[in-house]
């Protein structure tokens, strides 16, 4: 055993070891040794970066208990305690069990290495023999299994973090819509880009579903908003959605119908998302439409620019108005048409950077119609309409971002 030095006392129970001057981080250990006359002894220290080192001894187990408060750093457990049976490593799996966020060393013979080293290979951060010890390497030791337990909880932390974020992905990818228009001539793409940093849902929604009787009816809308509880109401309304499509509501009937979900289901009564839904006739050259404060779409047809479908007899968002009402407008499609359904956030960025007017609805417009001009279509005409959007802004745009597109070629 290394010769006892003697040890300052502070006014605490706890004897203290000067480590150079006090002028690093102390570090309080609390050793845990079957040692009745409390003969644990450590030489003068000569820390170069100052530490003091606070020393608490424990005769037994339940002594440690009361003594092992959160200002403690490290644990030193002798694994030479009686009581342990037939588990050599008894004490030291009881100390971890007591206290899981400590660093934890483990105090052997040198002709006891392999316990030793198994001790570590259960959870301690090292292990030192009790005939090597002296206060340069205790005062290392302690340094390195303080840093050991915090980069271990620290990578634990990152683990059970991407583990939360696969499993949030894998849920927010189940509640994206799936398309279903099996039977139907028309063609189908979509873009989705949430505003919430590391996302893959947002408040914005939209789904297409093709009835018994031929008609595809297509629906996009906007939660106010862009965070998880938003992104949970817009998966509630787009399901409500599609129940009461396929249960034959349409128009005014559908979007009250909604309008009363939304009201049992949000937060507060500032709440309010905005809808724009669509049902094209089974021939595909008529559609109605039904607009609750949402931009009307962008209709290409063969031959003409685009240009948006007539708003004229919008209603207000889903929320606003206890009583409201939303008019559906028959529009003629042609023979031959793309159409597009998209949230604000495609037309609410800057038009040339930070400080710039917004692109708004004629500067979008505009862009479509120049990427037609270049023969885009489907889906590479969605995705360079996201991409020049966020490249006109300056950077990320910050609300979420949802754009649908129906085509019919003949």
């Amino acid at each position: 055993m290394p010769v006892p030095v003697p040890r300052q006392r502070t006014t605490s129970a706890a004897p203290v070891v000067e480590a150079g001057t006090a002028t690093g981080v102390d570090l309080t250990l609390l050793v845990i040794e079957d040692d009745p006359a409390g003969a644990f002894a450590v030489p003068e220290l000569l820390d170069h970066a100052g530490t003091r080192l606070r020393i608490r001894t424990a005769r037994n187990l339940t002594e440690a208990e009361r003594l092992l408060t959160d200002d403690v750093h490290c644990i030193l457990v002798d694994l030479a305690l009686p009581g342990a049976g037939d588990d050599p490593l008894a004490p030291l799996h009881h100390v971890l069990r007591l206290a899981p966020r400590h660093a934890v060393l483990a105090l052997a013979a040198s002709s006891d290495a392999e316990l030793a080293a198994e001790a570590v290979r259960v959870g301690a951060q090292d292990h030192l023999f009790r005939e090597e010890l002296d206060g340069r390497l205790l005062s290392r030791a302690i340094r390195y299994a303080v840093e050991r337990k915090r980069a271990d909880s620290a990578q634990v932390k990152l683990a059970e973090s991407r583990l939360r974020a696969q499993e949030n992905a894998r849920l927010e990818r189940g509640l994206l819509p799936t398309p279903l228009l099996e039977g139907s001539d028309l063609r189908f793409a979509a873009r989705y880009r949430p505003g919430r940093s590391r996302a893959l849902l947002g408040g914005d929604f939209y789904d297409t579903v093709r009835t018994p009787d031929g008609t595809v009816h297509a629906m996009i809308g906007d939660v106010c908003g862009h965070g998880p509880d938003e992104a949970a109401l817009g998966v509630e309304l787009r399901i409500a959605w599609r129940a009461l499509t396929f249960a034959g509501l349409c128009g005014d009937e559908l979007l009250s119908t909604l309008q009363r979900v939304l009201e049992h289901e949000r937060e507060s009564e500032e709440i309010f998302a905005t809808l724009c839904t669509v049902d094209i006739a089974p021939d595909g050259r008529r559609a109605g439409l039904c607009l609750a404060g949402h931009p009307s779409p962008l209709i290409a047809r063969h031959g003409w620019a685009a240009q948006l479908l007539p708003y004229e007899d919008s209603g207000p968002a889903l929320g606003l108005l206890p009583r409201a009402r939303w008019p559906r407008r028959q529009v003629e499609l042609g023979p031959s048409w793309s159409l597009m359904m998209y949230t604000d956030g495609l037309i609410e960025g800057r038009s040339a950077g930070p400080g710039s007017p917004r692109l708004g609805q004629d500067g979008m417009v505009g862009m479509v119609n120049r990427q037609l001009a270049e023969g885009l279509r489907g889906e590479e005409l969605l995705e360079a309409a996201v991409t020049e959007v966020r490249s006109l802004n300056g950077g990320e745009l910050t609300d979420d971002v949802a754009v649908l597109l129906l085509d019919r070629r003949r």
